[in-house]
């Protein structure tokens, strides 16, 4: 609001229409929108610049544009594109982490010519390829590594080896592959105790000694080899090393020489050092540790896992695909974002994919000249506490570019820039008018800064700031200051007190479905002001009646009254949505079965007196059941022929009673005769067969038996063994009497 609105007494921040019907100008209303501006804005890079000369590390640009502008109000979201091109001839350095303990003899040898090598294989990806070295093995502490004077100076006796150490950078970044082998071939294995090694360590230092290293603003790949697993935060204890990883550059002499006093880095630590240095991890480990560092990668962004042979001897071809696995995917990462301010993305990636939420930061399987695109939305949900401008960027992982974005925060109102220090308008001078009020200076107060600041809450002040003598002061939502009400500030921006004596606010009217005027209103004074169509404290109630229409087109049915967008039945017999539902009025079917049936069919028991007892009913005709209006009033009633009829009925205002008739009635059909005979043939038949089937079985049954008795009688013969009585023996004996058996 400007100077047009100076002796405006009503709350200066509101809705338009609310401002306007409070007085307030049109010249004097400011609503200011937010704003997308371009700074720089360098288009992408071909593959080749014109002529075929390769492209210098600085003239490459991948990403477009470079720097914005965007103004932001609270609420409101700033959309801009982003463009993505993968360019050819990409500067890389690349850092060669090895473990030196003993088990890593043979890879030393093949690693020894890796610089060279490695520069001849990757011709077709870049020509501007630098190469370092360092090396890694423990800390030197027990139970790592043995402390005996006579270890430390070889701990692979009777071999020769160099003594342990935890951290050696040995050769910086450098396009020179003879200086890389000369350095490599001095370096010599050593021995520890354990099997995990000390490699956190080396990553973390390699990453944050930037100058040490000799890291430069190009693509970063950090090639870690190793035969072990690793220590991470907490094994340090095992050494008495309390003290955590502060993840800062300890290197003298190219030596970490914190190694006993800080403990290993967390795997956090890790994952955001080497994001915040964009360098992409490259994992070279034997078969045995696969899973392992696998697992980790998958916690790292842009870092791959390739699996070395026995001796390395395939580590140029493990870094040539790891690397063009790397550089076929873009994700974006932006800096932190101030408080109050959130960020999104939409990928639009190759062949029509998009993506949104987190796979809306990246694209996959991007070959060079390829081009991608990136919608992002800035919104602010309130306004930074200190300053009005903050400045956040945009970067590609494992890429040197970056999109600058300076954020500009429209907290305050233009007529602000206008102010008049020192205005009469404001007590003679003593405060400055900025959009029609008083900004006053220090030691004045009031609305018109006619009050120092020792009259600050007086009694007779105080007075005019009741609305009467029953009420607090200032509604108990504000502050007495010099007369005049100052009211409270809420947390939420979007609340806020108002009025003379701030009786008044935009948070403490009705809810409905947990939603300030059930969200179909405003909130002015505690009172809800509703939207059209609709009514109620909380706005929770519609005017329209469809919803309370019943079949037959009438309001509840005529049975009740629509309250908000629901019928409240009046008739205590019918009930449901729209009160056409009547539990006990099943006997009505059978009351208005005869007029039903003698005024549409003729018939019944009315037939003589229908045209005096049915004079209320109206009939209309349907051929089938299926045709009848969708009412709950249905009827099914069985006429003098034991056929079935259906209709419907409608009470009307007049008490007319509206009846719908089904002209196809539903008759029980005669016998079939054929299927009876037929019956009756078969079950004489089947009977038969039965009863012969039974017969049989008995039949068969009494001849076993017989059989049986049989053959046991047969078993149990016995014949007489006595002689022929016709036959005589040809032996004759005569007993002389006078024997007597002696001699």
């Amino acid at each position: 609001m400007s100077d047009q609105t100076q002796g405006f007494e009503h709350s200066r921040c509101d809705y338009k229409d609310s401002l306007k019907k409070a007085g307030c100008t049109k010249l004097g209303i400011e609503n200011p929108r937010g704003n997308v501006t371009i700074d720089e804005d360098k288009p992408v890079t071909n593959r080749k610049i014109d002529g075929g000369q390769n492209l210098r590390p600085d003239d490459i640009t991948q990403i477009q544009p470079q720097k914005l502008t965007l103004d932001l109000r609270s609420g409101e979201s700033q959309k801009f594109t982003l463009k993505f091109k993968r360019a050819e001839d990409y500067s890389i350095d690349l850092y060669f982490l090895m473990d030196l303990s003993n088990s890593m003899q043979s890879n030393l040898e093949n690693v020894k010519n890796l610089g060279t090598e490695l520069a001849k294989a990757m011709q077709h990806i870049t020509k501007n390829l630098r190469i370092g070295f360092g090396s890694f093995l423990e800390k030197l502490v027990m139970p790592f590594i043995m402390m005996t004077p006579k270890y430390l100076q070889n701990p692979c006796f009777p071999n020769d080896c160099s003594a342990p150490f935890s951290y050696k950078h040995v050769l910086n970044l450098t396009d020179n592959g003879t200086l890389f082998a000369q350095e490599v071939s001095k370096q010599k294995t050593s021995g520890n105790l354990d099997s995990p090694e000390a490699g956190f360590d080396a990553i973390m230092q390699a990453a944050v000694c930037t100058e040490v290293i000799g890291w430069k603003n190009v693509a970063r790949l950090l090639v870690f080899s190793t035969d072990a697993g690793f220590h991470f935060a907490g094994d340090g204890k095992l050494g008495g090393i309390v003290h955590p990883n502060d993840g800062k550059c300890h290197l003298e002499n190219n030596m970490y020489t914190k190694s006993n006093y800080f403990d290993y880095p967390t795997i956090s630590q890790l994952v955001d050092t080497l994001s915040n240095n964009n360098i992409q991890t490259i994992f070279a480990v034997t078969e045995q540790f696969r899973d392992l560092y696998q697992e980790l990668s998958t916690l790292i962004p842009k870092s791959a896992v390739g699996t070395l042979s026995t001796n390395s001897s395939n580590v140029i071809q493990l870094i040539i695909d790891a690397y063009n696995s790397l550089s076929s995917e873009v994700i974006l990462e932006n800096s932190k974002l101030p408080a109050n301010v959130s960020i999104s993305y939409i990928s639009h990636c190759k062949h029509g994919v998009s993506g949104s939420g987190e796979k809306g930061r990246k694209c996959s399987n991007i070959s060079i000249g390829d081009e991608v695109t990136f919608d992002i939305e800035i919104t602010a949900t309130g306004c930074p506490s200190e300053g009005k401008s903050e400045t956040i960027s945009i970067y590609p992982l494992g890429f040197n570019e970056t999109v600058e974005i300076v954020l500009n925060f429209i907290c305050e109102c233009e007529c602000r820039k206008d102010g008049i220090p020192n205005s009469l308008n404001c007590s003679n001078g003593n405060g400055t008018l900025e959009c029609g009020i008083c900004r006053c200076n220090e030691g004045r107060l009031g609305r018109l800064c006619e009050c120092s600041q020792d009259a600050f809450l007086t009694d007779d002040l105080d007075a005019n700031c009741r609305m009467n003598n029953g009420t607090d002061i200032c509604s108990n939502s504000g502050q007495c200051v010099c007369g005049t009400c100052e009211c409270k500030k809420r947390d939420n921006p979007g609340e806020r007190y108002s009025g003379k004596f701030c009786e008044c606010d935009n948070f403490s009217c009705d809810r409905s479905n947990n939603k300030l005027c059930g969200g179909h209103g405003r909130c002015e004074c505690k009172k809800c002001i509703c939207d059209a169509n609709y009514t109620g404290s909380a706005c929770e109630c519609p005017l329209d009646t469809t919803a309370c229409l019943a079949s037959n087109s009438l309001i509840c049915n005529d049975r009740g009254t629509c309250e908000c967008g629901v019928c409240k039945c009046t008739d205590p017999k019918f009930e449901g949505p729209t009160c056409e539902i009547c539990p006990t009025c099943s006997r009505i079917c059978t009351q208005y079965k005869d007029c039903v049936e003698c005024l549409y069919f003729g018939t019944g028991s009315k037939k003589q007196i229908c045209d005096k007892d049915c004079k209320s009913f109206s009939l209309k005709s349907v051929k089938t059941k299926e045709e009848l209006p969708k009412n709950p009033n249905h009827c099914k009633e069985r006429d003098i022929d034991d056929c079935w009829f259906f209709f419907t009925y409608t009470t009307k205002n007049d008490d007319k009673i509206e009846v719908h008739v089904a002209e196809k009635k539903e008759c029980p059909s005669g016998p079939d005769i054929i299927p009876i005979v037929a019956g009756v043939v078969a079950g004489i038949v089947l009977i038969g067969l039965a009863l012969l089937l039974i017969w049989k079985l008995l039949m068969v049954i009494h001849d076993r038996r017989e059989f049986a008795k049989f053959e046991k009688e047969k078993m149990n013969a016995r014949w007489d063994t006595g002689d022929n009585p016709i036959y005589k023996s040809a032996v004759t004996t005569v007993m002389n009497p006078k024997y007597e058996g002696k001699s």
